[in-house]
């Protein structure tokens, strides 16, 4: 037999690789609508190349390749950053108000594709599609909050203690922002930086997790078409796919000004040891074992749904999913089967999350998968019980049941560590500041919430003895954050903030500036030289 393949034999195989692909069969055929081919080059820098290997993007629900993508490897991302750095240039200095245009256009853009990327999010993630097409509002309504911001951008001005001077503050750009994003959130976590980076002045460049490079492609699609048509450097918004080599490149690099990075607290760790060696600026999103309390006096009509909410969302692949319900002895066991209850009603509502009536998608992968099942058997092994789940649903795909389990202990390790994955820990207590002690005791310091309907409890929750996390919440769930306020976390969180509020100024440098507009020369201290 020849050991190599003749031209035709090789055309068969090619033509039945192709067909396998879930582009070419027309139940995904908003695929092609958002511009994405068989084959597709994951490097954008004014123009499209790449020079990487080429990889497969699989969909979660039946482990399936959608499309192939051409990655980049570091010479790419060396053009990317060349280029960028050249489209900051001229950005820097247009007017923030016609910034905010364009960012403004850029979020019309993603309104006309709103289903469409929603589905891809949900296929290439699997989030149901209701949190897909969410997801894209997200990037949409931080655009146009960030068109607003663009005509309000302020610095402050302060009264000088020597006459005939003015004291101000006076914000520009940083330069270049790096843009590291999770693959729970490919398209949102992108947006929320590259709306802020661009009206601030910034150019922006993008490297997406691995696992989900069709989403950044038909992002930076649409985007492009907005810069092009406004004869605005497209390399403004570039874009690198590829491996960890891509990533370190972007970290260790001096021109890239600002780094944020959305992941796993392990990661982040490193990621800002090395930008602090060069003296970066960082923004860090990392890690989140929140937790949900139930005072006495909740109303459990609130706590049950919010709870299922939070910890069965996405499949518990949100850094804000519920991952530890702390309840007040009085009412424990009553919340506990109402949970249980609600819990049984969603399995038949586990599948793909295309379908309408799915609740539940599947986990990301098969490592998300190991790592839920070593979880449940860790909780059994330190003597948890479980009382609804535990179990990897036999079927195509990475389908697991959300999981509730009683009987550990608040600090056993299992408890302390955030698994990805929907496992609920359900811990006891007997007043309020042992809850707050266990709500504290974790590494990370993302979100929490308190349900109670008693007031004077609520200020102690904000306050100084509180929660020590950056969201924190009253008889709300841990997830679902909006987007005028600040987002992110304390301690292994990595203290970073996005979105709204002042998250604007990470991404620009203060200068305090004193005018001297007399004639006199008043010299600190009182110093003078005769």
């Amino acid at each position: 037999m020849n050991r190599f393949l003749n031209k035709g034999m090789v055309a068969t195989l090619q033509r039945r690789m192709a067909s396998q692909l879930l582009i070419n069969d027309s139940k995904y055929a908003f695929l092609k609508e958002l511009g994405i081919k068989e084959n597709n080059a994951g490097v954008f820098h004014g123009k499209w190349a790449a020079n990487g290997q080429t990889v497969q993007s699989f969909a979660p629900a039946n482990n399936s390749p959608i499309a192939n993508v051409q990655n980049g490897n570091v010479k790419d991302y060396e053009i990317a950053i060349t280029e960028a750095r050249k489209a900051y240039n001229d950005w820097c200095e247009v007017p923030a108000p016609r910034r905010g245009e364009i960012v403004r256009q850029i979020g019309d853009k993603l309104r006309t594709q709103l289903q469409n990327l929603g589905k891809l999010v949900s296929l290439e993630m699997g989030k149901i599609s209701a949190e897909g097409v969410g997801e894209v509002q997200e990037y949409v309504d931080i655009c146009d909050y960030a068109t607003g911001l663009s005509r309000s951008l302020e610095g402050k001005i302060f009264p000088s203690e020597r006459p005939g001077h003015a004291l101000l503050e006076q914000w520009n750009p940083l330069g270049v922002v790096g843009v590291i994003s999770a693959f729970n959130f490919p398209c949102a976590v992108y947006g929320w930086n590259n709306a802020l980076a661009l009206v601030t002045g910034n150019s922006v460049v993008w490297k997406p997790a691995p696992s989900t490079p069709l989403t950044a492609i038909a992002v930076t699609k649409l985007v492009e078409k907005v810069l092009v048509a406004n004869n605005v450097n497209p390399a403004l918004c570039s874009l690198v796919c590829g491996e960890g080599d891509v990533g370190q490149a972007l970290v260790k690099d001096k021109r890239v000004n600002l780094v944020s990075f959305t992941g796993s607290s392990e990661i982040g760790k490193i990621v800002g040891q090395q930008v602090q060696a060069r003296f970066g600026k960082l923004l860090l999103e990392l890690g989140g074992n929140n937790a949900i309390i139930v005072n006495e006096d909740a109303d459990l009509n609130m706590v049950v749904p919010a709870t299922v909410f939070a910890a069965v969302g996405t499949a518990g692949q949100r850094c804000t999913t519920t991952r530890r319900l702390i309840i007040h002895d009085k009412v424990y066991d009553q919340v506990v089967e109402r949970l249980k209850k609600a819990y049984a009603q969603f399995e038949s509502r586990i599948g793909c999350p295309l379908d309408s009536n799915t609740i539940i998608g599947p986990l990301h992968n098969q490592q998300a998968v190991g790592k839920y099942k070593a979880s449940i058997a860790e909780a059994i092994a330190s003597g948890g019980k479980i009382e609804y789940g535990g179990k990897v649903l036999e079927r195509e795909g990475n389908y697991v049941l959300p999981t509730i389990v009683t009987g550990l202990k608040h600090d056993d390790p299992v408890v302390l560590r955030e698994t990805f994955a929907p496992i609920l820990y359900v811990l006891k207590f007997s007043n309020l500041e042992e809850a707050i002690a266990i709500n504290n005791e974790v590494d990370q310091g993302l979100s929490s919430s308190l349900f109670t309907t008693n007031i004077q409890n609520v200020f102690k929750w904000m306050g100084p003895k509180g929660s020590d996390c950056g969201i924190v919440n009253v008889n709300i769930p841990t997830s679902g954050a909006e987007i005028g306020g600040a987002f992110g976390g304390e301690k292994e969180t990595g203290g970073g903030r996005e979105s709204g509020s002042d998250s604007w100024r990470q991404y620009m440098r203060r200068s305090t500036c004193t005018i001297n507009y007399s004639k006199e020369l008043p010299l600190a201290q009182g110093i003078k030289f005769e």
